[in-house]
């Protein structure tokens, strides 16, 4: 970055933050949202969006250093391999993976001519540092020399999942950032279902990967990442109870899953330039666009390495599918799952609240099942089969309720008990 760069990045901040210093602005919070919201043109870094905390530090910057306070300042980590996003990294690990013979800085120049890396996000030594770090250089010998391309070829025997960052939406004049949840038949390439949300909690894992097998049937490998919600034991006891083998990469090994990964570079060209700030409105307005893209665009295009679209191989295979078509089972499968010990007063503890239980077992440990974000609803477990639902306890009738013998077991779950 040169000093001239330097001086229009500085110009850029100043004409965002001159309405407040120059006192235009009656509601700061109000005009910082509504700039935040917007996408602009920065002189070196190209299309960037920026937080109202971001803005409103420039405005800190300048009254305490002037216009010189607005400059970026230079860098002081010679010598030091740049901080690359994950999503970047995913994105030069991909290219090396597919082209292994070329050289780094072929490499490079071939990722800021097909825009899927801007010469600001990364320069040529921090790929070719990174690259090194991860031995993947031309000469180098590859640490995983026994890893070969793969597809099996037989619809759902392995999907593979992961999760991407997604666009800002702008709700409100707010930013709200989404993710991109998606699992990939490995055989016919067809997305068993995919589905952009507000979280990253386990909860976004269970939504992507329950529509999948309601839609799609169930595989018999579930191919992920290391992440935290997919170490969830939640997912391994629903893998387990489903028949499914739950299946780790390495660490630091995004290219074990190419084919989700070719997925959202697909994504990242063809879908997300298309998108409108009408589609960027709202989470269903965004889902309902990428669900017709999916559908008519990438379902129905000729794939390289099928030479048939995705629908229709896996369509070929369709008397193979092991189907699921009961959403109310499949969502107890995902609850988490954990013992208490039934107090005096024939009560347990969930989440800081009481819960009434048959009476029958006081004194005694129970299993139960839950939702662990919601809370909603706790179900007792005995023998792998639910028996009852327990009830937040309203001290406000317990008060009024008359004292005598225990109502038995079997008059409280009457009609109300479910084998599950």
């Amino acid at each position: 970055m040169t000093d001239n760069d330097r001086e229009q990045i500085a110009l850029f901040r100043f004409s965002l933050i001159s309405p407040i210093l120059n006192k235009q602005v009656k509601k700061q919070n109000e005009y910082l949202a509504k700039v935040a919201a917007k996408k602009h043109n920065v002189p070196y870094y190209g299309v960037r969006e920026y937080s109202p905390k971001t803005i409103s530090m420039w405005v800190r910057a300048y009254r305490k250093g002037g216009f010189e306070g607005l400059k970026p300042k230079p860098r002081n980590d010679r010598g030091k391999s740049r901080v690359l996003t994950p999503e970047l990294k995913e994105v030069i690990l991909e290219a090396r993976e597919d082209h292994p013979d070329r050289s780094v800085s072929l490499l490079y120049d071939q990722l800021i001519t097909e825009k899927k890396m801007l010469p600001s996000q990364a320069s040529y030594s921090t790929v070719y540092r990174f690259l090194k770090k991860k031995n993947l250089l031309v000469n180098s010998p590859r640490k995983e020399e026994n890893r070969r391309r793969f597809a099996y070829d037989q619809v759902n025997m392995l999907w593979q999942g992961d999760e991407m960052y997604g666009p800002y939406l702008n709700l409100d004049g707010k930013k709200v950032k989404t993710f991109l949840f998606a699992f990939i038949d490995d055989c016919s390439r067809v997305i068993t279902y995919a589905k952009f949300l507000a979280t990253e909690k386990f909860s976004a894992v269970q939504q992507v990967l329950s529509e999948a097998i309601l839609r799609r049937g169930i595989p018999k490998l579930l191919y992920v990442d290391n992440g935290k919600v997919y170490r969830s034991d939640n997912l391994h006891f629903a893998c387990a109870s489903l028949g499914i083998t739950l299946i780790h990469t390495k660490p630091y090994s995004p290219a074990d899953k190419g084919k989700i990964e070719r997925f959202y570079l697909t994504v990242r060209k063809r879908f997300l330039p298309l998108l409108t700030d009408d589609d960027l409105s709202s989470l269903d307005k965004l889902n309902k666009s990428f669900f017709k893209w999916l559908e008519k665009d990438y379902h129905r295009k000729v794939h390289s390495s099928l030479k048939m679209t995705p629908l229709d191989k896996y369509m070929s295979q369709i008397s193979q599918v092991k189907t699921y078509d009961d959403p109310e089972k499949l969502k107890l499968l995902f609850l988490k799952r954990a013992q208490r010990k039934v107090r005096h007063d024939g009560t347990i503890s969930v989440n800081s609240k009481l819960y009434q239980v048959p009476p029958v077992y006081i004194g005694k440990k129970v299993k139960i099942r839950f939702d662990q974000e919601t809370y909603d609803n706790i179900y007792l477990y005995e023998n792998g089969k639910c028996i009852t639902k327990a009830e937040p306890v309203i001290m406000a009738d317990n008060a009024h309720a008359k004292r005598g013998n225990p109502i038995s077991f079997a008059k409280m779950t009457e009609g109300g008990s479910k084998n599950v």
